[in-house]
């Protein structure tokens, strides 16, 4: 099959079906593979157009609040990949989608906060900052930055650097000197 207009066709139907079957199965595991393929495409930039277009966005956001660890993995994965661009990062911010991201800080899977503090790196915008950057969010990259975890550390150290004041970076230290909660670290 050539990559002629027939592909692009294809393509959209594949992942129409695909978001249905999220949405009717009632096994776990279908939905986990279904997930885990939307996350996959969602790499490509030729299905920004089309996952827009079947509230994909909104589906990952959506499932960014399940007890279903492994769902939650590939729903932060693939909006990670989708912040990429203008149109979905705008969407994303418009849709508050920078709550339930940050929720993710606290999970216990390592590729889950990973993504996150991908994810809110991609979203922060001038006008997104103050939510981006908001003083438990540095708190808890503070922490990070502490983490046994090599790519959590420089990820979270980073992000501290690139993307926060030093204010807000002292203000954060002296936070979590006097207070003993925030969000816990991944297990690893």
């Amino acid at each position: 099959m050539g990559a002629g207009p027939g592909m692009e066709l294809g393509r959209l139907e594949y992942l129409q079906a695909l978001v249905t079957e999220f949405q009717v199965t009632d096994s776990t595991e279908a939905k986990e593979q279904v997930l885990a393929n939307l996350a996959n495409f969602a790499y490509d930039p030729k299905n920004y157009e089309y996952l827009r277009q079947l509230q994909v966005l909104d589906l990952f956001l959506d499932t960014l609040t399940e007890d279903n660890e492994t769902l939650v993995e590939f729903a932060i994965g693939g909006l990670c990949n989708l912040c990429l661009d203008k149109a979905n990062k705008d969407y994303i911010l418009e849709a508050n989608g920078v709550e339930p991201i940050i929720s993710c800080l606290s999970s216990s899977n390592e590729e889950t906060v990973m993504s996150a503090v991908t994810a809110l790196m991609y979203l922060t915008t001038p006008q997104s900052r103050q939510q981006t950057t908001a003083l438990p969010v540095v708190e808890c990259m503070l922490r990070f930055s502490l983490s046994a975890s090599r790519r959590l550390s420089n990820l979270a150290t980073v992000f501290l650097e690139d993307y926060c004041t030093q204010l807000q970076v002292e203000e954060a230290r002296n936070l979590s000197k006097h207070t003993a909660v925030g969000i816990p670290l991944p297990k690893d």
